[in-house]
């Protein structure tokens, strides 16, 4: 069984996720700042997910402030952003630590499993992670790839 089931984290309401509530799915998950020149690519994963979700397709996204403090709202800020905002139906997460001795154990077996370009730190909002359907991670994109170069990805994912 892959270890990613056996980790958790709370929703931004505070309720607690079992991620093995996601085995079977394709899960992408998204570490996100409302404030960030990316914070656009919202209305991306949201197609993203209204597309492939009956697929098994699931987004996960995961405030952070560790970067430019992009991110220095609260539960209801972030919420105002996601869902107002940008119409986000997808899950999002209480605000996490994505390096460092505080980062939630999410983010340190990603970057451990698929270390980037500079090895295993996350160096800016938006980096996204593929993980399969067995729960094992397929790739990681930079936070500039946009959500819709990553759709081919995301169907060989959903057919394997």
């Amino acid at each position: 069984m892959s270890e990613f089931y056996g980790l958790s984290a709370r929703t931004l309401e505070g309720k607690p996720v079992s991620f093995s509530e996601y085995a079977g799915k394709v899960v992408l998950v998204v570490n996100t700042a409302s404030h960030c020149g990316f914070t656009p690519q919202y209305q991306g994963l949201q197609t993203l997910h209204e597309r492939y979700g009956d697929q098994g397709l699931v987004i996960l996204a995961f405030p952070c402030n560790q970067f430019g403090h992009q991110e220095p709202g609260g539960a209801a800020e972030i919420a105002q952003t996601c869902q107002v905002k940008y119409g986000v139906t997808f899950p999002v997460f209480e605000k996490v630590e994505v390096n460092g001795p505080g980062a939630h154990p999410l983010f340190q077996w990603l970057t451990a499993c698929l270390p980037g370009f500079w090895g295993r730190k996350i160096r800016w909002n938006f980096t996204k992670f593929l993980i399969g359907r067995d729960g094992q991670p397929v790739k990681r994109f930079a936070p500039g790839k946009a959500p819709q170069g990553m759709e081919s990805f995301i169907q060989r994912a959903l057919k394997g």
